[in-house]
C-alpha cells in the first residue's frame, strides 16, 4: 500500500477558489455597478471581468488566496492602474477592495 499525502497549499488551493468563485458570484448577483477605467458597469460584466482576470492569474500560479485575488485582480486596473470601485442601490461608493473584502469577511463568518 501506498500512502498518499496531499501538500497543505492542496487544501489552501481549494478553499482558495472557493472563496473567489463566491466572491465573484456575490457581485455578479449583488445589482451593484462595477467601475473600471472611469466607466460604470453592471454586476453582470464585473462579474465576467472579473472572472477573466482571476483565470489569467490562475493559469500562471499567481493566486493562492482570496486576498491575493482581491489584491491582484479586484482592486485596480492592470492596464491604467486606476482603482476600481463598486456602487451599490442605496448606498455610497466604495473601494473594489474594501466591498470584496467586506464579503470575504461574511463569507468566512457565515454559519455553515
Amino acid at each position: 500500500r501506498a500512502l498518499v499525502v496531499a501538500p497543505a497549499s492542496a487544501g489552501r488551493s481549494t478553499q482558495a477558489q472557493g472563496e473567489i468563485a463566491q466572491l465573484i458570484d456575490a457581485l455578479g448577483r449583488s445589482g451593484c455597478e462595477f467601475q473600471r477605467n472611469g466607466a460604470w458597469y453592471p454586476a453582470d460584466e464585473a462579474q465576467a471581468h472579473l472572472r477573466r482576470k482571476y483565470d489569467y492569474l490562475r493559469k500562471r500560479d499567481l493566486v493562492g488566496s482570496a486576498e491575493q485575488f482581491i489584491e491582484r485582480a479586484g482592486t485596480r486596473s492592470s492596464v491604467s492602474g486606476k482603482a476600481y470601485a463598486v456602487r451599490c442601490p442605496g448606498q455610497g461608493t466604495v473601494p473594489s477592495a474594501q466591498w470584496l473584502g467586506t464579503r470575504l469577511s461574511k463569507l468566512r463568518h457565515a454559519t455553515p
